[in-house]
C-alpha cells in the first residue's frame, strides 16, 4: 500500500476545533427544554398543561415618589362606583378594570391622587377627555395632560391619574412625571389611542377641546341626541372645537364599523337636522345655539361628520369638507412581543454567536500560526514544519533497499 502523508498544521486544527465548538454552543441556545406536564423548570416557569396562577396586577400607586410620602393607606377601587359613583356608567363604557386612591404629604403640602386603570389606551383617553374641562392649559406629563394650577389630569398607557394639591406648587408636574415612570405599561394594540382622532382636521383646532365617547353616558350633552348616534351598533364619537375666521364651530365625527352603517346614519341625521326643532324630535342645546344654515352632515367612508356652531355657512362648509377618511391612517402595529419579533431576535442571536466564534477562530489561527511562521523564518527555517527531518512519519513510497537473505539448507 502506497500513499502520500497528509499533514495538518496544529494551528489550523485548533481553529477548526474552536469553530465547531462555537457552532455547538449556538445549537445549545436554541434547543428547547422539554418538560413533562405539570413540571417546573429551573426558572420556576410551569410547562404547558400546568395550572398557572393568574398574573397579579402591579400596584397603581407607590408608597413614596419624589419625596411625597404616603399618608395612611392606599384605597383600592374594585367597582366603577367605588371610583366615581356619579360617573360609574361612563367608566363602564370606557372599560374600567380597577383603580386606587391615596394621600401624600411633602413639605407641608398635601397631594391627593386617584388612579383609574382601563382595558386599553382607547378607554383611558376617553376617560381623560371625559374628566378634562375644555380649554385647560396643556401640561407635560405622561402621554397627555392638562393643568388648572391646583389640579393636573394626565393619562399614560391604560392608566388615568387625577392629582389635586392643597396649594399651588410649581414642582408638581415634575413629581407627577416621576410618578408616571413607575406606572404599569401596556403593549401592542392595547397601547393604541383611538384611531378616529387621526381624522380630525388640525387647522384651526382649539387645543384641549377633543372629547371621545363610546357610549351615551360618556357622550353626555353632545351636539346630537345619543339615540341618534347608534352606540349600540359599535359607534365611536369624537368632537372638537374650531376657531374659524367667522366664529366658533364644533365638528363631530362618528366612526361606524362599516360604510353601509354610516350611509344609513347619515340619512337619519340629515333628516333630523332638516326637520328642525320640533316637539317630536327636539334639538339639543348645542343645535339650538347654532346658526341653522351652518348645520351640515357629510359622510366619508365609515365616518359621518356633523358641523355646528355660530360660524358662517361658508366657513362651516369648508371645515366639514376637509374631513377625509384614509384607511392608511389607521395603522395597528404588531404587539412588541409578537412571535415574529421573537423569532427574529433568536435568529439574530444565533448569527451573532456563530459569527463571533468564527472570527475568534480565524484570529487565533492568524496570530498563533503567523507568529510561529515568523519565528521560524527569523531563525533561518522554513515557515512550515511539514518538511522538517525530525518529523516522524512512515514513507510508503520508498522502494526496499535490500532483499531478505535466502534460507540456508
Amino acid at each position: 500500500m502506497t500513499g502520500a502523508p497528509v499533514h495538518i498544521p496544529r494551528t489550523i486544527g485548533f481553529a477548526l476545533v474552536l469553530l465547531i465548538a462555537s457552532f455547538l454552543c449556538a445549537q445549545e441556545t436554541v434547543t428547547p427544554l422539554v418538560m413533562p406536564k405539570g413540571k417546573v423548570t429551573a426558572t420556576g416557569t410551569k410547562a404547558a398543561g400546568a395550572t398557572a396562577k393568574p398574573e397579579e396586577k402591579k400596584s397603581l400607586l407607590p408608597d413614596i415618589f419624589d419625596g411625597w410620602e404616603l399618608k395612611g393607606l392606599i384605597k383600592p377601587f374594585i367597582k366603577p362606583a367605588d371610583a366615581d359613583p356619579a360617573s360609574a356608567a361612563a367608566l363602564i363604557e370606557y372599560g374600567f378594570t380597577d383603580g386606587a386612591s391615596a394621600t401624600y404629604t411633602r413639605d407641608g403640602l398635601t397631594l391627593e391622587l386617584r388612579a383609574l386603570r382601563f382595558a386599553d389606551a382607547t378607554g383611558t383617553y376617553g376617560a381623560y377627555s371625559f374628566y378634562r374641562p375644555s380649554g385647560w392649559p396643556k401640561e407635560q406629563v405622561g402621554t397627555g395632560a392638562a393643568s388648572d394650577k391646583k389640579r393636573i389630569l394626565f393619562w399614560q398607557g391604560n392608566v388615568f391619574v387625577d392629582a389635586r394639591i392643597s396649594e399651588v406648587d410649581p414642582t408638581l408636574a415634575g413629581s407627577l412625571r416621576e410618578l408616571a415612570k413607575g406606572l404599569p405599561t401596556v403593549n401592542g394594540n392595547k397601547a393604541i389611542a383611538p384611531p378616529v382622532l387621526a381624522n380630525l382636521p388640525q387647522k384651526y383646532l382649539e387645543p384641549q377641546t377633543t372629547h371621545y365617547a363610546l357610549g351615551a353616558a360618556g357622550y353626555g350633552n353632545g351636539v346630537l341626541p345619543s339615540q341618534l348616534i347608534g352606540f349600540e351598533r359599535g359607534a365611536e364619537v369624537v368632537s372638537a372645537n374650531y376657531r374659524l375666521t367667522t366664529g366658533l364651530a364644533t365638528l363631530t365625527l362618528i366612526d361606524y364599523p362599516t360604510p353601509q352603517m354610516a350611509i344609513a346614519q347619515e340619512a337619519a341625521i340629515g333628516n333630523y337636522l332638516k326637520a328642525g326643532d320640533t316637539a317630536s324630535s327636539p334639538w339639543t342645546a348645542a343645535l339650538k345655539d347654532s346658526i341653522r344654515a351652518s348645520l351640515e352632515v357629510r359622510r366619508s367612508g365609515p365616518l359621518v361628520a356633523v358641523v355646528s356652531g355660530n360660524a358662517l355657512p361658508d366657513d362651516s362648509h369648508h371645515l366639514i369638507e376637509t374631513v377625509h377618511f384614509d384607511a392608511a391612517l389607521v395603522n395597528v402595529p404588531q404587539p412588541l412581543d409578537s412571535e415574529i419579533s421573537k423569532t427574529a431576535q433568536l435568529l439574530t442571536g444565533i448569527g451573532v454567536i456563530v459569527g463571533v466564534g468564527a472570527l475568534a477562530a480565524l484570529l487565533l489561527a492568524f496570530f498563533l500560526g503567523g507568529f510561529r511562521a515568523l519565528w521560524r523564518i527569523a531563525h533561518g527555517k522554513p515557515a512550515s514544519s511539514v518538511h522538517d527531518t525530525e518529523f516522524i512519519h512512515i514513507d510508503l513510497r520508498a522502494e526496499p533497499t535490500s532483499e531478505i537473505p535466502a534460507k540456508r539448507n
